[in-house]
């Protein structure tokens, strides 16, 4: 399958309108296949950037994310790291519970996501932004 695309490099994608968390799905999707993840973790990763993409673009005033191969000797995967420089996360502890929200959704967003991947990291704080890398390997 010819993507377009040079997979062997960090992709970026702004994260600035309902069209580019569309486009990050699209690129998720694309590395995934290219990474070689099943159907069912390729879904799982999408719907991850999905959420993460979406909290960039509504609660960090938008953004950016990178989406890189990488491979640890072992087996490949996918790298995503959303980054916004918005007004941070408050209390993190509260914005991972399930259920928690600050809009009109379900708060599953960040839980959500973590739940969907193997490795998520989240470096956020009041007036810092928030960047999360999270990583989905093939099985």
């Amino acid at each position: 399958m010819t993507t377009g695309i040079d997979l062997s490099q960090p992709q970026a994608q702004a994260i600035r309108s309902d069209e580019d968390v569309v486009r990050v799905r699209q690129l998720v999707r694309t590395v995934a296949v290219a990474a070689k993840l099943s159907l069912v973790d390729q879904t799982k990763v999408v719907t991850a950037a999905s959420e993460l993409a979406r909290n960039t673009l509504v609660y960090g005033g938008g953004g950016g994310v990178e989406v890189t191969t990488v491979d640890n000797g072992r087996r490949r995967g996918v790298r995503i790291v959303f980054a916004d420089s918005g007004p941070g996360i408050a209390d993190l502890d509260l914005a991972l519970t399930d259920g928690y929200t600050t809009g009109a959704g379900l708060g599953l967003g960040l839980s959500g996501a973590r739940r969907l991947v193997d490795e998520f990291d989240i470096d956020t704080g009041i007036g810092k932004g928030t960047r999360i890398t999270v990583t989905k390997w093939a099985r």
